[in-house]
């Protein structure tokens, strides 16, 4: 085996990328980042009919946002150009060729009509259809344009090592045999990925469990071609949010660019795919790409399928935007940088000539420790950069001041705001001392008293700390915003 790790991530080019797709790449990746070897991106494109346009460029950029980067792989950032399967199909034919020779291959006869009625016939006797049971008594060895090659399977018992799965095992019944090359030229994925494979030194196949079945026949297949097999890792399947079925399209799967538009984090995602189905051993929950580099390893991929819930990736995006350098959080959400996300998180009114960067790092460092999504950006800080109009809404859907009349609560703000006037110093410490004076001199408690003033100076019904928002205000707009409520009550 070739002491210098080689992983691959090896898509089909048939539509957008998946959370499925890149979490096996994301293993690949962190396996050969981790033992200094390489990572390939690797096009299997032999199914020209269900080929996507835009497809090959889609993968790469979803590649390139989460940043696994690869060392060897399609155009533009290849060291070579052959990691197309459309590009090596003489490759294949001399492989296939080869075989031929050897009598581990032949020429299939068969119609796929004549297929399917052996298919039928197994069916009415209840028997597993093997295809090897119908072979012709004369095989046609001699290569011939425009006909399948079929491999020569020779039935036995298998047991292999998966790093994932553990110790597995397969009788003969599983072995049977298989199109090679198709009529119109292009390889099968079951002969072509070992091939590929082969050439490009590959050391380390991580893929989805659903190709456990067709190992013994892969295995069959390595042995006729005189190739020993990489180091295999099946890894679990993704499940949908109850858990009881694979994620697909129905269940809420999407497009990974469009996580990228809705303003999630590269390393954000990067950290929630990981621990679809992975975990150190540990109850750590955030990790760095760093980190995630140093920690991975494949015996620690569990079994079974992992769950997809979206609201522990909301959650873990939280956790990256909270640890977030504060300048480099005000690049992703300013519209003046060059980041892929294609529209701004602030209103635009941020921008007016009046509020400088240093106002906006200072609103952006209050609302960072709330914020989850950057989506909501906009709701927990446009009051800092305008007036909102008053929404009585917000008083008489509260779960405790709608119980106020309207005199009662405009009798609230005027005392909250002669109390406030009576600050010199607008600082933290002076606010947050008015705050508890007005609980004692109202008798009433924080969630109704500071909802109330909360709503009156932001128009908005959540919004970082009461005294830090007042203090950036300022005592001006802080008492004509309250003022202006108590007008409206009137």
């Amino acid at each position: 085996m070739n002491n210098n790790i080689r992983t691959r991530f090896a898509p089909s080019p048939t539509g957008y990328m998946h959370v499925g797709g890149v979490r096996t790449a994301l293993f690949a990746w962190l396996l050969a980042r981790q033992k200094a070897g390489q990572f390939i991106l690797r096009i299997e494109d032999t199914d020209q009919s269900r080929e996507v346009e835009g497809s090959v460029k889609h993968i790469i950029d979803s590649l390139d946002w989460l940043g696994l980067d690869y060392d060897e792989g399609p155009l533009p950032k290849a060291q070579k150009n052959n990691y197309f399967q459309s590009e090596r199909l003489e490759i294949y034919r001399q492989y296939a060729l080869k075989l031929l020779e050897n009598g581990r291959a032949y020429i299939d006869p068969y119609s796929q009509a004549e297929i399917q009625g052996f298919r039928e016939q197994a069916t009415v006797t209840k028997q597993p259809f093997l295809y090897r049971n119908h072979r012709p008594n004369n095989l046609n060895t001699v290569f011939a344009k425009n006909q399948p090659i079929r491999f020569l399977s020779r039935p036995q018992a298998y047991q292999w090592h998966d790093e994932v799965m553990g110790d597995m095992k397969a009788g003969e019944e599983a072995i049977d045999d298989f199109i090679l090359i198709k009529s119109d030229g292009f390889p099968t994925y079951n002969f072509a990925h070992i091939v590929d494979d082969f050439e490009m030194k590959i050391t380390h196949i991580i893929r989805g469990q659903e190709f456990l079945a067709s190992t013994p026949n892969y295995l069959n297949l390595y042995e006729a071609l005189e190739i020993s097999p990489p180091i295999i890792a099946s890894v679990p399947p993704i499940m949908n949010e109850n858990g009881n079925k694979k994620l697909s399209k129905r269940d809420g799967a999407k497009d990974i660019l469009q996580y990228r538009e809705e303003g999630y984090l590269p390393e954000a995602f990067i950290n929630f795919l990981a621990s679809l189905g992975w975990n150190d051993g540990t109850t750590k929950e955030m990790f760095s790409l760093k980190e995630l580099i140093q920690e991975f390893s494949l015996d620690r991929i569990q079994k079974s399928g992992a769950r997809f819930d979206e609201k522990r990736l909301i959650w873990l995006q939280g956790l990256h935007i909270r640890d977030m350098d504060l300048e480099k959080l005000y690049r992703i959400v300013s519209p003046f940088n060059d980041n892929p996300i294609n529209s701004h998180f602030w209103p635009k009114s941020a921008y007016n000539n009046q509020f400088d960067k240093n106002y906006r790092l200072k609103v952006l460092k209050l609302t960072q420790q709330r914020l989850k999504t950057f989506d909501e950006l906009d709701g927990l800080s446009r009051f800092f950069f305008e007036d909102l109009p008053v929404n009585h809404d917000l008083i008489s859907n509260h779960k405790q001041l709608k119980k106020l009349s309207s005199a009662e609560i405009a009798n609230l703000l005027q005392t909250s705001y002669d109390e406030f006037n009576k600050i010199d110093d607008w600082s933290f410490d002076n606010i947050q001392n008015a705050l508890n004076n007005l609980l004692e001199i109202t008798g009433k408690k924080p969630a109704e008293l500071f909802s109330l003033i909360r709503i009156a100076t932001t128009e908005s019904p959540a919004s970082p700390g009461l005294a830090d928002t007042l203090e950036l205000l300022a005592k001006p707009l802080s008492l004509a915003r309250i003022q202006s409520h108590i007008k409206s009550l009137a």
